[in-house]
């Protein structure tokens, strides 16, 4: 199969995506003799609004050797055990995603099966009671996770709510320290190759020219390459994911940071509120078939407490993905790939994935059209994977105070999220398909959160009886409760970054 060489790799667009990406290809790179650009336009702002992560971006930074207490200290952030969803279910229902597990499994039976049968026996504990991370979250506590966790018990990860500018700005002197050369312009116009429409050549505003071999395309929902340039195509998914508007804005924080996002629905939408050291990030995404923009603007002021310290920024998207996210000799990473509404903080994740994607593609300095088809395969159910998630939330609300509320929970879902509540609910059966970022234990904090239990449990359940399971179950449940009475507050562990002298003079 022919080879297509790749001596320039060009990027166009910085921010989050742009630098992750231009950080993590140079140290890929660096036994090579690849040149990367990266082209970006210090006139053109960029959409940030990603500032909650999901673990897996702890991983990504500490590749380019950055730890947790450096990444913290730049980007003034926060610790996050999970998501706080707050009446979603219905008003005044609150439950919390957290990362990481629940319970202990036995003789290869999830552990949900066991506290079901005690549940239907009449024990008042809730699922939620088995988890440290929901309860560290929930008394506002925290601690790192023991490397070598005694059991599943004690088994639960974190991220970080952080200030994504900064972060994008982290990743740019990685970047740049690995020889990534930066060139502040806009871009003009796109040249391509005559009979094959690869790009050749990005003609710049200040007279200059650059050239590459490879494109990977940040530039965000502008996607001017991928779209504008290719025309590639673009899978709409509005009519599962409803939202297609949201307006956010900075305050002040007033309180302690809890370490959590928090997830507020409301009428229309829902609100998330994810606490910095130094302030507040509040949004509101909503669907504008159901509020106006005025409206959806006030409401999000409204219940946000401190002083704002930013104006209100609205922006409007189209919930899906991109045909191809590799097309001819174009990559889109970021936003120009695709937007699923930033309900589970998966837009910085799916950036960490594309680039994961890109360097398995070059194991050499080349590519073929089978890693080309690889990788759209591999995205394309990636987010789809991602998309069943989201929809999984907003069809099993409980709410019924708008119409909006009740067409989620009406509406016809995809295949592959129908046969998945339809094993949980009948059998109990998490199942996973192959390529998803969230795993069994999250679809049953969803699961449980909006009050959906299975139809039967494993019926080898039943060898054990009763009063064993209320033993074991209280002893589970004691144990969580000792290892958070044990942690430190979130404000304490906390401390150690905003009284740091490195720490921008705080």
């Amino acid at each position: 199969m022919e080879q297509n060489p790749v001596n320039t790799i060009v990027i166009v667009g910085g921010g989050t995506a742009g630098w992750m990406t231009a950080a993590r290809l140079a140290k890929h790179f660096r036994k090579t003799s690849i040149n990367i650009r990266l082209v970006e336009s210090s006139e053109i702002g960029t959409v940030g609004v990603g500032e909650a992560t999901i673990p897996t971006l702890r991983e990504f930074y500490r590749e380019l050797d950055l730890t947790d207490d450096d990444v913290m200290r730049a980007t003034q952030a926060t610790c996050k055990l999970g998501i706080q969803f707050e009446n979603w279910h219905m008003p005044d229902s609150a439950f919390i995603h957290p990362f990481g597990l629940f319970g202990q499994t036995a003789n290869g039976i999830d552990f949900h099966h066991y506290w079901l049968k005690l549940h239907r026996a009449g024990d008042t504990s809730e699922l939620a009671d088995y988890s440290l991370g929901v309860q560290l979250a929930k008394h506002h506590r925290f601690l790192t996770p023991s490397p070598h966790p005694p059991s599943e018990l004690s088994v639960f990860d974190w991220a970080l709510h952080f200030d994504a500018a900064a972060f994008g700005r982290l990743m740019r002197d990685s970047a740049e320290r690995q020889g990534v050369e930066r060139i502040d312009a806009k871009i003009e116009e796109v040249l391509q190759h005559p009979e094959t429409g690869f790009i050749e050549t990005l003609k710049l505003d200040n007279g200059n020219t650059v050239s590459g071999d490879l494109f990977i395309d940040c530039s965000g929902f502008r996607a001017l390459l991928m779209e504008q340039t290719l025309n590639t195509g673009y899978c709409d998914w509005s009519e599962w994911l409803r939202c297609d508007r949201a307006v956010a804005v900075q305050s002040e924080r007033l309180g302690e940071a809890p370490p959590y996002t928090v997830s507020l629905a409301h009428r229309v939408g829902w609100q998330w509120r994810i606490p910095l050291q130094t302030r507040q990030g509040n949004g509101y995404v909503y669907c504008s078939d159901y509020v106006s923009d005025d409206e959806a603007t006030n409401t999000l002021k409204r219940h946000i407490d401190g002083p704002l310290i930013t104006e209100p920024k609205p922006f409007q998207f189209t919930p899906g993905r991109r045909e191809k996210a590799w097309n001819k000799n174009c990559i889109a990473v970021g936003l120009a790939s695709g937007f699923l509404e930033p309900l589970e903080s998966t837009s910085i994740a799916l950036v960490e994935t594309a680039i994961h994607k890109i360097r398995h593609a070059f194991q050499r300095p080349g590519y073929t059209q089978k890693q080309v088809d690889e990788f759209n395969d591999l995205t394309a159910q990636e987010y789809e994977r991602v998309r069943d998630f989201i929809i999984l939330h907003y069809k099993l609300n409980g709410r019924t105070d708008s119409d909006f509320w009740r067409e989620c929970r009406n509406m016809a879902i995809p295949e592959t999220l129908a046969r998945k509540i339809e094993a949980f609910t009948q059998q109990g059966e998490l199942i996973r398909y192959p390529i998803e970022i969230f795993g069994p234990a999250s679809w049953l904090a969803i699961f449980s959160g909006f009050g959906v239990y299975p139809e039967h449990y494993h019926p080898a359940v039943d060898k054990l009886d009763v009063g064993y399971l209320e033993q074991a179950l209280g002893a589970m449940r004691q144990s969580v409760a000792d290892a958070v009475a044990e942690a430190p507050t979130h404000e304490e562990y906390l401390a150690r970054f905003t009284a740091s002298p490195n720490n921008g003079g705080r």
